[in-house]
């Protein structure tokens, strides 16, 4: 059976749809964030990086980060309006939140190095599209993001 093993909330500085998820190593990243950015996908996954593909232009975003023992069931309760699935390789353990302007200074911390499967939600993207059009909302797109070990 999954535990939860941690929680952190944070804020997302959104610009330009997007920010990412990084080894906060960025030595250790390929090719760092925002190079080779993808803008179509929800997700889009490159070595040691996840890029997420916001609903607004700028606003801030909630992001909820959840270190679990083993796969959880997906959050429900949500009106979910994208979901999305992968791996992210962390070798020391924790990952930065990057934004179009540099690392965050926000990290998630894992409970190891190693390889880790990741599922993600969103919620509040067309809210946000419209806000965001007309001001910098804060608070109205969040993000739900559960990690547990590989094997």
């Amino acid at each position: 059976m999954a535990r939860l093993l941690s929680r952190q909330e944070l804020e997302v500085e959104v610009e330009f749809y997007s920010f990412a998820l990084q080894e906060a190593d960025d030595n250790l990243v390929p090719t760092p964030f925002p190079e080779d950015l993808e803008s179509d996908n929800f997700i889009s996954l490159r070595e040691r990086r996840v890029d997420i593909k916001s609903g607004g232009h700028t606003h801030t975003a909630l992001l909820t980060a959840e270190v679990w023992s083993a796969a959880p069931d997906a959050a429900a309760g949500d009106d979910w309006e994208a979901e999305g699935e992968g791996e992210i390789e962390s070798p020391t353990g924790e990952l930065v939140i990057c934004e179009m302007m540099g690392n965050s200074g926000n990290y998630i911390e894992l409970e190891r190095p190693g390889l880790w499967k990741f599922r993600i939600q969103c919620a509040g993207r067309e809210t946000v599209y419209r806000l965001a059009q007309v001001d910098v909302p804060s608070g109205v797109e969040r993000y739900l993001m559960q990690f547990w070990p590989t094997g």
